[in-house]
Formats: structure tokens, C-alpha cells, sequence
């Protein structure tokens, strides 16, 4: 009698595309989480308060605006009773990722033993402190004093400063030239707050970072408009996101971006791994930029 067959290892990479695709076939775009006075500007943190990186933030950021949380911590089950707290009867989780690998060794071509390294993603639960009863204050910086949208911002400027990058003012367009390598930016007064000046800045200078004497990211692009191009502007719009919320700023949705929508679902439902891959990369652009700053 043959043994029954294993059950299938659920597609993680399939999951987490469809939960996107879904919210962008209703016009929502989960990186741009619509942020509460209730809690500051900041990625999604674990239990200790150290920030998710990568495609954790949209999962995290996408749970919350969803189903309405306004704290940005998780923490698993076990968490939770460690520092006294217990997640309320009744509460679904979140589902985050981490990135791990199988070693199989497998004989070669000439009969020898070589090892192989199989990257996969492992899937696990987290709640946020709005699911949990007992535990103390875990929301951060709650005295962060309020700043005027009207002015710019001088810890902003600088970090962007440091980055020493081309950018240049003037125009009613924001973009990127590889060429010349530089950012072109609208006048500062000519946007409708300081947060949405800083938030175009960052996409463009996630942008910025894929010239060939940094990052050398190089999708695909061949012309405007192409598959190349929707997979680079997905990864500058989640870079800007992440960097939005790193220097703790609102992030609201560019309207010239709205009909990127739809070539961002082709993207997304051609290549089921590309919303993971494409987090990875912003990651990397924003952790670029703030290594720029020592």
C-alpha cells in the first residue's frame, strides 16, 4: 500500500502577490497607508521596537489600514505573554515572512558530493498591540512635536543633502534622468505641503539609486511604459514609502501615479515573486540612502 502524498507546501510568494493585487484592483495601494494622529510616522516595528525591513512593511501596513489598527507594533503570541500581555480571544494574526534555505547535498556531473542552497520564504504570525490586553505602553515617540507642512524641513533637507546627489529645481515635472544622472524637481512652494515635497523627492531618489556607480539595478527597462519600466516604478514607490516612513513623514498617493495601477497588476500577476523581489530592492535603495548619512 503506498503512502499517501504530502500535502502541498502552501505558495507563500502566491499568497502574498493575490493579497496585493486584490487591493490594487480596488484602487488601494497598501504602501500608502493613510496615517492616524493616533500614533507616529513610522514603519511597522517588532516586539523591541526594531523596524521590519522589506516586504513585511506592505504586508504590516496593508493589515493595518484593513482592519482599522492605528499602533505600529506586532508581536507573535508568545511575545505577548513574555511581556505580560495576551492576545484578546477571538483575534486573526498577520502573516509576516523571513527569508531562509534548504542545504541539499546532490552528486555532480563527475559523481562528487556538492552541496545545494534552495531559498525559500517561512511564513509566521504576529498580532498588533490594538489585539492585546495587559501590556505596557508600547507606542513610541508619542511626544513627537507636530511640524509646520508649510515650512521646509531642516533634518529632512540634510538627509537628503547628505546623499549628494543632482538635484535640481524648476518645471511642473518630477523625474529621474539616467543620463546626466539627476533628480528634477518642482519648486518646494509650488507643492501642496512640505510632506508631499519630501515624499516625491524620496520616490525619485529611490530612483536615483539605480545608476550603474551605485546600485546598478537594472528591470528590465527598455522604454517608457514597458514591463521594465512599471517593475522600477513599483520599486520607487515603495522605497518612498519606506523612507517616508523612516524620516516620519505622511505618505499620500501621487495622482500621476494612479494609471500605474494597472501595469503594476500585469507585473504582478506575470511573475508571482516580483511584489517580494521588489521590496527587496527598495529595501536596499533606502538602506543605501541612509548609509550615505555617515
Amino acid at each position: 500500500m503506498s503512502r499517501p502524498a504530502a500535502p502541498a507546501r502552501p505558495d507563500i510568494h502566491a499568497r502574498i502577490t493575490q493579497q496585493i493585487i486584490t487591493q490594487l484592483e480596488a484602487g488601494v495601494r497598501p504602501w500608502t497607508q493613510p496615517w492616524t494622529a493616533a500614533a507616529p510616522v513610522s514603519r511597522p516595528l517588532r516586539h523591541d521596537g526594531t523596524p521590519y525591513t522589506g516586504i513585511n512593511v506592505v504586508l504590516l501596513w496593508s493589515e493595518a489600514a484593513s482592519r482599522g489598527f492605528t499602533r505600529p507594533t506586532w508581536m507573535t503570541f508568545r511575545q505577548a505573554l513574555a511581556l505580560g500581555g495576551c492576545v484578546r480571544r477571538g483575534q486573526r494574526g498577520a502573516t509576516v515572512v523571513y527569508a531562509n534555505q534548504l542545504v541539499r547535498t546532490e552528486a555532480d556531473d563527475a559523481g562528487e558530493d556538492v552541496e545545494r542552497r534552495i531559498p525559500f520564504l517561512k511564513a509566521y504570525t504576529v498580532f498588533n498591540v490594538d489585539q492585546i490586553e495587559g501590556l505596557p505602553c508600547t507606542t513610541p515617540d508619542e511626544g513627537r512635536p507636530a511640524l509646520n507642512p508649510d515650512e521646509r524641513i531642516q533634518r529632512i533637507d540634510a538627509f537628503f543633502s547628505r546623499c549628494e546627489a543632482d538635484v535640481r529645481h524648476g518645471g511642473g515635472c518630477a523625474y529621474y534622468a539616467p543620463g546626466p544622472d539627476y533628480v528634477q524637481m518642482p519648486p518646494f512652494e509650488t507643492f501642496k505641503d512640505a510632506d508631499s515635497y519630501y515624499a516625491t523627492l524620496g520616490h525619485e531618489m529611490t530612483h536615483w539609486t539605480r545608476h550603474p556607480s551605485r546600485l546598478d539595478r537594472d528591470l528590465g527597462r527598455q522604454r517608457h511604459g514597458d514591463a521594465g519600466y512599471a517593475r522600477e516604478e513599483l520599486v520607487a514607490e515603495l522605497g518612498a514609502a519606506f523612507l517616508c516612513a523612516d524620516l516620519g513623514l505622511a505618505l499620500e498617493p501621487r495622482e500621476d501615479h494612479a494609471a500605474y495601477i494597472g501595469s503594476w497588476l500585469k507585473v504582478l500577476r506575470d511573475d508571482k515573486r516580483f511584489i517580494v523581489s521588489a521590496a527587496a530592492h527598495s529595501q536596499k535603495a533606502v538602506a543605501w540612502l541612509h548609509d550615505l548619512q555617515t
